[in-house]
């Protein structure tokens, strides 16, 4: 991780308190916010999602590639030091190993959702409302983006390596 930091060491530095709101779900900031200290809880209407002390966490990831509003809040549930990404998305297009970690972090937390629809599915199989799980599955997997953007051949051929 302190690799994706070191990375980021131009980006500015925000510091948030104990209980401050990093992002707010259903607002916009246009910044990506990387964890370098603290914790955060991550809500969706209220409910708990993650908590993450890990530094290199990012946030605002979503409404940064999908072009929206924040989809929950980040609290600081300790002392907080985040970088902060302004325009994120030539950040990232500029930064091919930023990009891929945040990829890998995208991939890791669909990955562990999709193993708890699979878990709830063997869990309830013997129930007839689990085809409600098998649709979720099926439109997550079969989903594809409103738009395709090709990176640049200079991205793809001269990205940057992580250790």
């Amino acid at each position: 991780m302190s690799s994706i930091l070191d990375l980021l060491t131009d980006c500015e530095v925000r510091r948030l308190n104990t209980g401050e709101t990093v992002i707010k779900e259903g607002e916009r900031t246009a910044l990506l916010y990387f964890l370098i200290e603290g914790a955060v809880e991550v809500r969706k209407d209220n409910a708990l999602l993650f908590a993450s002390s890990q530094p290199g966490t990012v946030f605002g990831e979503l409404s940064t590639l999908l072009g929206g509003n924040h989809l929950a809040t980040v609290t600081a549930v300790k002392p907080c030091v985040f970088y902060t990404v302004e325009n994120p998305r030539a950040f990232l297009a500029a930064s091919p190993a930023v990009c891929f970690h945040v990829c890998e972090t995208l991939a890791t937390r669909l990955n562990a959702m999709l193993e708890y629809l699979r878990d709830i599915r063997h869990q309830f199989e013997d129930h007839d409302h689990i085809g409600m799980v098998d649709q979720v599955l099926e439109s997550l997997v079969h989903r594809q983006p409103r738009v395709r953007v090709r990176p640049s051949d200079s991205t793809i051929r001269q990205g940057e390596l992580l250790d």
